[in-house]
Formats: structure tokens, C-alpha cells, sequence
């Protein structure tokens, strides 16, 4: 098969053939998600976890081609998408059976690849941590990227008040999702809401104005740092609001914390999106070969929602 091989650049290049060990089912790729992640592993700095493909690509949705002993069900052809390790931006990859999800209804099945890392981590931080609840006010930052504007849609269904930073030339595709968008350019998020909940990709630098955002018995979510790793956390800040500082990763966790949250993605996210409040956003396609230039566009943050690569 051809995958994308991090030499000195992107490649694509030939690459032996996957084979399914136990419990892992083999997928045809018909479409891979892109993520910083991938931005960040193809300049050596996100190394894939042990025993993961070298190949970037957390998400992924195809066929299934073959299952290891002890998958039960699975069979090959089923259409289905799923959350990676590694090793999406290829033909083929193999993949643990518990982090596969089935081809919700109404969704293309090209269209899914954008769903499983975004629904695995909005769902793992806002619900399995934050405990998020209707009537209560969220805040995402990044509203127009594939985890804003995933998150943007998941808490507006839960009955959620949302606000969201963005470029201004994206702010109408952010409140058509649901949320109040915030110019981050030229304004401060902290004077303009109190959100009982935030879900940060940016890190050290929104530190402060986040804490500052909080409501009293907020939760602040920290799933990424674009901003810096390094800050100062005034303590006050949190005993006198009662706040939670949380930080998450997905891509390493164990595989059985990876499998609660894919079945819990699957109980309570699936419905949703089958009922169509939620849909994957997709800026573009682009095929495999071209994946370095998918990444420049995606680094320059100048797509809203997802892109694609198709092999």
C-alpha cells in the first residue's frame, strides 16, 4: 500500500501492508481527518505512542477489509469510521476494534473521517469531565476550527448557551452553528462573558483571562497549547471562584480509557448526529499525495471545520 512517510517532508510513498492482530480490524481509508497533532508529529515534535503506525492520521473512515481473531462485531465491508493512534493518512490501516464506530445514518461515509478524534475529545472533556449541563453557559475557543466547531454544535444540542472566539471573517459561520462569536483579534473574551465552562486549545497565554471568565464553580478545559506550555497560575483565582483546572490528551491514553470514551461517544454523541444537530464540517478535500500542503493550510488555521485527505 502508499502511505505518507515523515523523511525530511511528506512523502507518499510504498509501504508494507498492515495485517490485523487480535482484536484489531483492518479499514479500507476512504477518507483521513487532519489534526494539529499531525502538524506537530510531522515536524518531530508529537511522536507517535508505542506500538502506533509512524504515519500521521488520528482519524479515519473506509471499510472494513479484514478482522483479527476475537472481533466480534465486525465483518469485512462494514462501513465504519474510527479514532487512530497513528497511521490514517494511508490505505489501509489497523486499528484496535474497540476505538470503531459505525457509519452514523445520514452521513457520508467520506464525511466521517471528520467525526471521531473531534466527538472523542469534546465528549471526553465537556461531558466525562466538566459534566456539562443544559442551561449553562460554555465558551470554546477556536470556534471555527474541526474541535470548535464540533463543540460549538454538541453543547448547543445539549441545551447550552455558547460562545466562541474566532476571526471576524469567520464569525458567520461560527454563529450559524449556534454560538455567539468573539473577535479574539480585537476584543477580550473576559469582558464579554462568564462561562461556567471553557474548553481552551491555546493554553498558557489565555490562562489568566480564562480564570477571569470563569463563573464561580467553573471548569476550565485545556486541551491544546497554541499559546505556550509556561505561566504563572494565580491560586486565588481558583479558591475564590471554586474553579477546575483541567488538562486532557486523547492519543495516549490507554487503550481501555480510549474504549469507554468511544462507547460513550457512541450512546451519546451517535444519536445526535444521526438526528442531524450535529454534522460534520468540512472546509476541503485533498488527496493523500498532497498531504504537506493540507498542512500549511491547516497551520495557517485559513479553513473552518475540517480537512480531509482521500488516498
Amino acid at each position: 500500500m502508499h502511505a505518507i512517510v515523515i523523511d525530511g517532508g511528506l512523502h507518499w510513498a510504498e509501504v508494507p501492508d498492515p495485517e490485523p492482530a487480535a482484536g484489531e480490524v483492518l479499514i479500507d481509508v476512504v477518507a483521513a481527518g487532519m489534526n494539529r497533532a499531525d502538524l506537530m508529529q510531522a515536524k518531530g515534535q508529537y511522536p507517535p505512542p508505542p506500538g502506533a503506525p509512524p504515519y500521521p492520521g488520528l482519524e479515519c473512515s473506509g471499510r472494513i477489509a479484514a478482522v483479527g481473531t476475537g472481533v466480534t462485531g465486525w465483518a469485512p465491508g462494514d462501513e465504519v469510521c474510527a479514532l487512530l493512534g497513528g497511521g490514517g493518512y494511508a490505505q489501509r490501516v489497523a486499528v484496535a476494534a474497540a476505538c470503531v464506530l459505525p457509519l452514523p445514518a445520514g452521513v457520508a461515509l467520506a464525511d466521517a473521517a471528520a467525526l471521531p478524534e473531534v466527538a472523542c475529545t469534546v465528549w471526553s472533556n465537556l461531558t466525562m469531565v466538566a459534566r456539562l449541563r443544559a442551561g449553562e453557559t460554555v465558551l470554546v475557543h477556536g470556534g471555527a476550527s474541526g474541535i470548535g466547531t464540533f463543540a460549538i454544535q454538541y453543547a448547543t444540542a445539549l441545551g447550552c448557551t455558547v460562545f466562541a472566539t474566532a476571526r471576524a471573517a469567520k464569525h458567520a459561520a461560527v454563529a450559524a452553528l449556534g454560538a455567539t462569536p468573539i473577535d479574539y483579534e480585537h476584543e477580550d473574551f473576559a469582558t464579554r462573558v462568564e462561562a461556567d465552562v471553557i474548553l481552551d486549545i491555546v493554553g498558557a497565554s489565555y490562562l489568566e483571562r480564562n480564570l477571569a471568565a470563569l463563573r464561580t464553580n467553573g471548569r476550565l478545559m485545556i486541551i491544546g497549547a497554541q499559546g505556550g506550555l509556561t505561566t504563572e497560575l494565580n491560586i486565588g483565582w481558583l479558591l475564590a471562584k471554586r474553579a477546575t483546572v483541567a488538562a486532557t490528551t486523547l492519543r495516549s491514553r490507554p487503550l481501555e480509557e480510549k474504549a469507554a470514551i468511544v462507547r460513550g461517544v457512541r450512546e451519546q454523541v451517535w444519536p445526535l448526529v444521526e438526528a442531524g444537530r450535529i454534522k460534520p464540517i468540512v472546509d476541503r478535500r485533498v488527496p493523500m499525495a498532497e498531504a504537506a500542503e493540507a498542512l500549511r493550510v491547516l497551520e495557517s488555521s485559513a479553513h473552518t471545520g475540517k480537512i480531509l485527505l482521500t488516498p
